[in-house]
């Protein structure tokens, strides 16, 4: 997966308001997991994989609609921009580890 920049954070959180609260965090873990095939794949061949983008985390997200963007005093907002750092964080763990 590519560096990950806040626009990939708001991306991914409103892509993650347009489902149900018990979905979100099955996508978000998605989410990280079609950037690295992206990335993957646009690594080895030079151009983003048609399904799952070009590596980023907001390419992985922005395959599905997104949300407007809410402002900061929006609670679901706010919970899918934590679930999404939360993955991130919980990610740099595992790959530290191994």
């Amino acid at each position: 997966m590519r560096p990950v920049l806040i626009s990939d954070l708001t991306a991914a959180a409103r892509a993650l308001l347009f489902v149900q609260a018990e979905g979100r965090e099955r996508l978000a873990a998605q989410f990280f997991q079609d950037a690295d095939v992206g990335d993957r794949f646009t690594r080895r061949l030079g151009r983003a994989h048609p399904a799952f983008g070009d590596g980023t985390l907001s390419a992985a997200a922005r395959k599905r609609p997104l949300a407007i963007e809410p402002t900061l005093d929006d609670f679901a907002y706010c919970e899918c921009l934590e679930m999404v750092v939360h993955q991130l964080m919980a990610r740099r763990i595992r790959l530290q580890r191994s």
